[in-house]
Order: C-alpha cells, then structure tokens, then sequence
C-alpha cells in the first residue's frame, strides 16, 4: 500500500519525466521552434515597418537576443532546472514572485494560437476554399496528439520535419537572389521609418529568433541539460538569424513594397518559384515550419506550469503525468483551450504576437536580473559551474540581459493600441492578485526544483 501511494506521488512531480532528449533532438527542437511564426507569419509586418531594410533588423534583433540569453545560459549550465523559467523565477527570486510568473507564462502562450492561424493561411494560399478556422483548429489538434504520447516521439518527429522545412527556406534563397532588384535595393523603401524604424521591426521579430531561449524549459527531459542546453541556445540563434536575414532580403527586394507589405511570403515565393516549387514551398516551408514551432512549443510549455502544481500554486491533479508515456496530459489540454480561444475568436495575428512579446519580457527581466543571486542561492553548484566568473561580471551578464528585454519591452509599448496595454495591465494585476492571495492561503509548499548534474 505504502508503495502505492509513492508512485502515486511521484506521478505528480517534474522529477519523474523522461530524460530522452540528447544534443541532437535539442538542436531539432530548437530549430524547428525557432523557425516558424517569425519568418511566416511576421516577416512581412517587418517589412511594413522597416521597409527593405528589414533584414537588418533580424540581426539586430539576434544580437538583442544574445545579450538577453546570456544570463540564461550561465543559468542553464550551471544547474538542471526541472520547472525551466520556473524554476529559475522560484529559485532566485521566492516562491511568492513564482506565482506571479505563472500567471504571466500561462497568459504569454495565446502564441499557439499564432503558429496554428498562420498555418492555415499558407495553406488557403493553395486551397482557397478551405476555411481558416476550422484549419487552424484542426492544426492545434493534431499536435496537441502528436505531444500526448511522450516528448521522445515528439522530438523525432521535429527531425524529420526539420530537414523538409531546410530544403524549402534554402530553395527559396536559391531562387531569389537572382531576382533581387539591386539596383532600387538602397534607394527605394529603404528605412521606411528611419532607424525607429529598424529597432521596432528588430523587437518585433525576437520572436523570430528567441526561441533557442525557451529550450531551458527542457531541461527536465535533457540527458545532459548544462553541457548541451547553452550550446544549443547561442548556436541556433546566430544560425537562424543570419538564414532569417537572407530570406528577409529576399522577400523584401523582389517585389516593390507596397505588394508584400503585411503579406506573407506566398507573394514573393509565387513570383520565383514555378508551380510544383511553390507547392513545395508552402507544403514543406511554411507550414511545416510552423507546424514545427507549434510542435515544439507543447513539448516545452507545460513544464512550468508541472513544477507550479508540483508546489501548490495550482490543483496537483492539474499536474497529472501519465505513467507510460510521462507526458503531463491535463496541462497540454489545458494549453490547447489557450490556443484554441484566439482562433475561435479570430484574433489578429500581428496582436498576438504583439502581446505575447511583451508579457515573454516581463518574465526576462527578471529572470535575468536572478542570475546575480546565483552565488548566493546555489553557491556549491556555482563553484563548480562551466560558467563560474566573478561577481562583477556576472552582475554585467545579469544587468545586459535585463537591459535588453527591456529595451524590447519599451520599444513594443510604445506600438501597441491602448485597449491591448490596458489588457496587459489587469493581467499583471490578475498575477500580483493571485500571487499574493495563493500563498497566503498556505496551499504553496514550494520545493527545490534544481539540482546538480
């Protein structure tokens, strides 16, 4: 009996998850999370801001998020953080800010929503007459399936979709450099809106190339998380922000800008590609890339949420992980109404991911801000870190990664319309509320979710 009510325990808790995932399945994830809503579904609403100059504005953002990661990565290295963001906001800051965070994760992730919409547009650019809704909310079913049955299938599956969506983005450049008009390329639409310009379209598009940072949140289920986790994230975001750039050049000087402005890159992959190409195209590109972050994004989103009912800010029934396949099915349900409520609500696509970018840094700040109380907090794990440096530069990592997010943060306040800041402001009041309230209640008995490796 008494055996039984431990395994029954140990069902519950972020611990238990499969640590399947090796260097090469993290690489595939974060490739294929990366590469998706950014470069589809965003690239034209740069292009529109910035004009042709928009490809500098995806290495721009790649070096505000480089910065930022920096104090993920000590992080990461340093120990496994089975809850990722979590973890590290319950680690370094108190379980009383953990609950704030939850709140502002769970809001932050109405981006499924995104990559399922922008899905089923590429695919009404071949099959006119099907109906976006009904697409997209198919699209999220799909993957919500495909995560039910372990995060090692999962990954797999990220592979081998990961080398089709390569062959179709290099296509694409192949074929579109050639077409470039370069004669007009630096004296016609270039900086549309001035350098405000560039920096608003290289905000907006960290969510292009940010998402090598979420792969922290795999660190449960990573076989060696602070060897593999903070390669994985520097190497997939320099390399897919330089691939980004050359398929921004491409999409922005073929055609003149009034025509592919706020447009996907169905207009430009038409007018370079023949017909069997740009079937290919759109099959094997744009929506397996993001069919892929979608993917991707269920594999690691529910983690957080494990390891807060794991400590008591939510139900623990809601933490339910299922004894073969480890997989903590309640929370992806839970995940897929957040996707599900913006498609069936038909929200805008370009506010979606607005606010999803501005919530995501408020979380950053402080995460980054935590990675200066690193000596104090885990100060035996610390000694022997990869990353161990001294305080006054682990205070610079700390103070850098915080600038940056926020930097993006100010800069997308000052872009969005007054009914989505006010959105935002009730939420990060609804958080302060729970977070207060929830642990006053004494229903938090948070653990330690790190360790040493």
């Amino acid at each position: 009996m008494e055996n039984n009510i431990r395994s029954e325990e140990r069902a519950f808790t972020s611990a238990d998850l499969k640590r399947t995932l090796g260097k090469k399945e993290l690489y595939a994830l974060a490739f294929g999370h990366v590469v998706g809503s950014g470069i589809f579904a965003l690239v034209g609403i740069g292009i529109a801001i910035s004009g042709k100059s928009a490809f500098i504005g995806i290495l721009l953002s790649a070096i505000f998020i480089i910065v930022q990661a920096l104090p993920f990565i000590i992080m990461a290295g340093t120990a496994r953080f089975r809850g990722g963001y979590y973890s590290m906001i319950s680690s370094m800051w108190g379980p009383k800010f953990a609950g704030f965070y939850i709140v502002i994760f769970f809001c932050s992730n109405i981006s499924l929503a995104m990559y399922a919409i922008s899905s089923a547009q590429y695919l009404q650019s071949i099959i006119p007459s099907i109906p976006i809704t009904l697409t997209a909310s198919a699209i999220m079913t799909i993957f919500l399936i495909a995560n039910l049955f372990g995060i090692e299938g999962a990954a797999k599956l990220e592979v081998i979709m990961d080398i089709i969506l390569a062959a179709a983005l290099t296509l694409f450049i192949i074929y579109g450099l050639p077409n470039v008009d370069y004669d007009t390329l630096f004296t016609e639409d270039f900086m549309t809106a001035g350098p405000m310009g560039i920096l608003t379209c290289a905000v907006l598009l960290t969510w292009a190339t940010a998402g090598g940072i979420d792969m922290v949140n795999l660190s449960a289920e990573a076989k060696n998380p602070t060897r593999d986790l903070p390669q994985v994230i520097i190497v997939a975001t320099i390399g897919i922000a330089i691939f980004y750039a050359f398929i921004a050049f491409v999409a922005a000087g073929v055609l003149p800008i009034s025509e592919i402005a706020d447009q996907p890159l169905t207009f430009v992959a038409m007018a370079i590609f023949s017909r069997p190409l740009f079937l290919f195209f759109i099959i094997g590109g744009a929506l397996l890339a993001l069919t892929t972050t979608l993917n991707a994004t269920f594999a690691w989103v529910t983690k957080p949420i494990l390891q807060a009912c794991n400590d008591g800010w939510l139900p623990k029934k809601l933490g339910y992980v299922h004894p073969k396949y480890k997989t903590p099915i309640p929370i992806l349900g839970l995940f897929y109404i957040v996707g599900m409520v913006p498609i069936l609500f038909k929200f805008d696509v370009g506010s979606i991911a607005e606010m999803a970018i501005i919530l995501s840094n408020v979380i950053f700040i402080f995460v980054c801000l935590g990675a200066a109380f690193i000596p104090k907090k885990m100060p035996e794990l610390w000694e022997k870190s990869a990353f161990h440096c001294s305080n006054k530069k682990l205070y610079l990592n700390a103070g850098l990664g915080s600038l940056s997010s926020l930097i993006m943060l100010v800069t997308m306040l000052l872009e969005v319309h007054i009914h989505q800041a006010i959105g935002m402001g009730i939420i990060t009041i609804v958080a302060a509320l729970f977070a207060y309230f929830r642990f006053k209640s004494g229903a938090v008995q948070a653990e330690q979710s790190y360790e040493g490796f």
